[in-house]
């Protein structure tokens, strides 16, 4: 087998925290099922009980906020 190009988590300064790892899971799941658009993915992160960090539903401009804050 080929090694791999990407690392994991090479880009990211520290372990990943328990809901780090859970969210990404969660959207490793969804993308599994082919969606890759960010209302597919919302309804799919929805759909599998995972709230966001404040408890509510997760929106398409709360994942996206989401995204942006753990990138930096």
């Amino acid at each position: 087998m080929p090694e791999q190009y990407l690392v994991q988590n090479q880009t990211h300064p520290h372990p990943l925290s328990p809901y780090e790892e859970k969210l990404s899971g969660a959207l490793m799941e969804v993308f599994a099922t082919g969606t890759h658009d960010l209302p597919g993915l919302v309804a799919g992160v929805n759909s599998m009980g995972l709230h966001a960090p404040d408890g509510n539903a997760w929106t398409e401009d709360n994942l996206r906020a989401e995204m942006r804050r753990l990138g930096d």
